[in-house]
């Protein structure tokens, strides 16, 4: 339920600030006075396109909130109530970007229009002519019915299996012909018995091949130079630290010093022995070389073909396996698909078939229902049919829904658009939004001058229709008939007044002598007579 709108810098609107109530809440005013403008900003809460034609003259932004009361939990990831109310919030930006906030956190329009249904439910012109989709019609029904359609799921995976097995069938004789194309890249690949790393050995172990003179020669000369000369490094070390063993027989202060070097004369210990061991495996092997060579042939030459590297050559056999294997299994796949459609075909005939008798038993019923609010509506001979039909299978399940109509007496029940006129149509949109909201959901239902084309008893049989409603949901209702407004739990004034050289429009809520003088300008015009009040008086109270 809509608590409280805020609207600011919004077309005529400066700053406006109303509180709602529960129950049947109606807005009259003078045509153009802008009672519209707030259905319109409701309908930004509610997600929808905003336009910056509509921000203020001289301003840069305009901005709507709207403070909504809910009775249960919002059913949607991330939007959780404080204290059991929501602060819905939408920016215009003069460039053209809009902003919304739930909470005042940013949120995206898009989640607003996902959260409007569990808010509220706006329905004016366009709304009307959305009764002529059979999509919406089915829908209604389903909400009539009380069923969320059961076969969507199991729709989706028939038709997935399908895709993919038309799919298999599709590519199969292709596939068959590259099977020996696959099979031939996997043997070279996996015949070459690659390992990883291994061609960044053998480029290594190739170089020292390929200049193993140089490399004897170095390592000889600095094992030379480190061991195996009179003047090697550790021939001279060792020296040293004899003449320091010398001197600490006598003087003990050098002992630091010679304790010094004996890591130096470990570390050139080991370093000769390594480059001795070095020195014995550098041998020439010219066949190693011819070997290595002719690995490294090859291993380019797959890499031409299937990779840059190693790891890339080893991905591309995985993935040919892959494509044998599913060319080899395909025969299997595709059995196993046509036994999981043909199965998922029997559930989901089994399921719409219940779904078919449910649709049809209720539409029996919103036949009955719909007739009965149509009679209180000044259209007592009106038939109304719902025509279940077979359908191509879909999401929503094997039926088509059209709601046929027949306003006059003798007359074949037709499509409701090729019958209806602007009166009919706003009479039957209030009938089938009184049925589907009987059990109520505390919601915001708002109408947008449903009266329109309509008047005499009809007019008063929609203020009962709209003071029934509000028994259930709250109910905002824009209107021109004071049949219509004598039936407001609360009746809110629209005008538009001047405001330091400027139009604003105002939004004020009347107590019953305010009401009284309402009511008697919507029924005289500008000439307020005592036959208009009393006239007033009367609707008042017939309506309360």
């Amino acid at each position: 339920m809509l608590l409280e709108l805020i609207i600011e810098n919004y077309a005529v609107v400066d700053r406006l600030r109303v509180r709602f109530h529960p129950g049947l809440n109606l807005l009259t005013g003078e045509t153009g006075g802008g009672k519209s403008i707030v259905v319109d900003a409701l309908g930004l809460l509610f997600g929808g396109r905003a336009s910056p034609e509509l921000i203020r003259s001289g301003e840069n932004r305009a901005r709507v909130a709207g403070i909504f009361s809910a009775a249960r939990d919002i059913p949607l990831e991330g939007v959780d109530l404080e204290d059991g109310e929501l602060l819905v919030e939408r920016e215009i930006l003069a460039g053209g970007k809009s902003r919304a906030f739930l909470n005042s956190r940013p949120v995206t329009a898009a989640l607003l229009r996902e959260l409007a249904p569990c808010l509220g439910d706006i329905h004016g012109q366009h709304e009307q002519q959305e009764l002529f989709s059979p999509p919406a019609q089915l829908a209604m029904l389903d909400a009539f019915a009380g069923v969320e359609s059961p076969v969507a799921d199991l729709y989706r995976r028939w038709t997935a299996a399908g895709r993919e097995l038309e799919e298999l069938e599709r590519t199969e004789q292709e596939k068959l012909r590259l099977l020996d194309l696959w099979s031939f890249q996997r043997r070279e690949i996996e015949g070459a018995g690659l390992a990883p790393g291994e061609d960044t050995r053998l480029e290594d172990e190739r170089r020292v091949l390929l200049n193993l003179g140089k490399l004897q020669e170095n390592a000889g000369a600095a094992f030379e130079a480190l061991y195996d000369s009179h003047e090697s490094a550790l021939a001279r070390l060792q020296l040293a630290m004899k003449k320091l063993d010398e001197i600490g027989r006598v003087d003990g202060s050098l002992q630091p010093v010679r304790d010094s070097l004996e890591p130096a004369h470990i570390a050139l210990r080991e370093a000769s022995y390594a480059l001795r061991d070095y020195l014995s495996r550098l041998e020439a092997n010219p066949g190693r070389l011819e070997e290595i060579e002719e690995r490294l042939s090859l291993i380019d030459k797959l890499k031409r073909k299937y990779g840059a590297t190693l790891d890339e050559i080893a991905a591309f056999a995985d993935r040919v396996r892959g494509q044998i294997d599913a060319v080899e299994n395909a025969g299997e796949r595709m059995a196993a698909l046509r036994q999981e459609r043909a199965a998922l075909a029997a559930d989901y005939q089994d399921t719409t078939a219940r779904l078919t008798a449910c649709r049809a038993q209720a539409a029996r019923k919103l036949e009955k229902r719909v007739v009965t609010e149509l009679a209180a509506l000044a259209m007592e001979r009106t038939v109304f049919n719902v025509e279940l039909s077979a359908a191509a299978w879909s999401a929503s399940g094997a039926d088509a829904v059209r709601f046929l109509v027949s306003a006059n007496l003798g007359e074949e029940p037709r499509p409701l658009e090729k019958i209806a006129s602007g009166g009919e149509l706003s009479r039957i949109a209030l009938a089938l939004k009184t049925c589907l909201a009987a059990r109520g959901a505390g919601r915001t239902l708002v109408f947008d001058e449903v009266d329109a084309g309509v008047g005499g008893r009809a007019a008063e049989g929609i203020g009962r229709r709209l003071k029934k409603l509000a028994a259930a949901d709250q109910v905002l209702c824009v209107t021109h008939l004071a049949q219509v407004a004598g039936f407001a739990d609360h009746h809110y004034a629209v005008q538009k007044k001047e405001s330091r050289g400027r139009t604003v429009a105002v939004v004020e809520e009347l107590d019953r002598p305010a009401r009284i003088r309402e009511i008697g300008r919507m029924l005289s015009g500008e000439t307020l007579t005592p036959e208009a009040l009393r006239n007033a008086e009367r609707l008042l109270a017939s309506g309360s």
